[in-house]
């Protein structure tokens, strides 16, 4: 499809409505001249004189009378697409965005996000999915946000943002052998359940103890921060879990949280979303409210 030259289109409008060359060209900040010649050009593309004499002044043709309206609605329309759109008002937004993490992000997330939106945007619902094969390309189609461990590596389509870094602490019941700052003899001397998604036991805090010539004995593997938190409930075991997760179960669970009295590296949190994202006042929203609970 050929356009014509649509620049000449707020000429006509200001041409019609004014019915005036030198009242058109000065709306439109040009030469009366200039405005003359725009005139004849839009009667060779219309081929209708558009305006004629009639007495001191100018009349719109039978053509242009036709025209005078869709001109001006042609204008308008154009100006609404080429002007931003005001941001939603969050407590109309219906919206249900998809967020994607590990059992400790939908632990620490969930409940904060739920009460965002009751206060904030009552209508935005969230579906929490669980990791996979973590495809960043996924970004780009079904899933609003990725919260959790960076990856090495991302495609140029995926924004990145850091926000924390994250240690683990050991949840216990308050009757267990362990005193009120939780030693490195009683860290081995209590079995230890350990989360991990892959069932994996061995980590970096066997490691850490065989540096220093100690052992653990890891009675549990479990895939979920819920079923560590229930054993540790029930039986005189350490559940190490990540310490923002800690802070929100123990509370209700009725665990005391310790320090690991190991020397570990702290894991970067942060979040992954398409580009063309960006700039959208909702889901900026979303960034900014999951950022300050990961930051909290």
């Amino acid at each position: 499809m050929q356009l014509p030259d649509l620049n000449l289109l707020p000429a006509l409008d200001a041409l019609l409505r004014t019915g005036s060359v030198t009242g058109a060209a000065a709306e439109l900040d040009v030469s009366p001249p200039a405005m003359s010649r725009t005139l004849g050009r839009l009667r060779r593309v219309l081929g209708d004189p558009l305006l004629v004499p009639a007495g001191r002044g100018l009349v719109p043709t039978a053509l242009g009378r036709e025209l005078a309206p869709r001109a001006e609605q042609a204008l308008l329309g154009a100006a609404d697409v080429l002007t931003r759109p005001a941001p939603p008002e969050l407590a109309a937004l219906e919206r249900v965005f998809v967020v994607r993490g590990s059992d400790e992000s939908g632990v620490v997330l969930a409940p904060a996000l739920a009460a965002a939106a009751a206060r904030e945007a009552p209508r935005v619902r969230f579906r929490f999915v669980p990791e996979g094969d973590e495809d960043p390309a996924d970004l780009r189609d079904h899933v609003d946000l990725d919260v959790g461990t960076l990856p090495p590596a991302l495609p140029s389509d995926v924004r990145v943002r850091r926000v924390a870094d994250h240690g683990h602490s050991a949840l216990v019941r308050p009757a267990a052998p362990v005193g009120e700052r939780l030693t490195l003899a009683e860290f081995v001397a209590l079995p230890h359940v350990a989360v991990s998604r892959r069932g994996r036991a061995h980590s970096i805090v066997d490691e850490r103890l065989a540096d220093l010539g100690l052992r653990r004995d890891v009675l549990a593997t479990v895939p979920a921060i819920g079923t560590a938190m229930l054993l540790a409930t029930s039986a005189d075991v350490l559940a190490l879990v990540p310490s923002d997760a800690a802070a929100v179960v123990a509370g209700p669970a009725g665990l005391r949280v310790h320090p690991i009295p190991l020397d570990l590296p702290r894991v970067a949190l942060g979040m992954l979303w398409h580009r063309r994202w960006d700039t959208d006042p909702a889901h900026r929203w979303l960034r900014d409210r999951v950022a300050a609970r990961m930051a909290g």
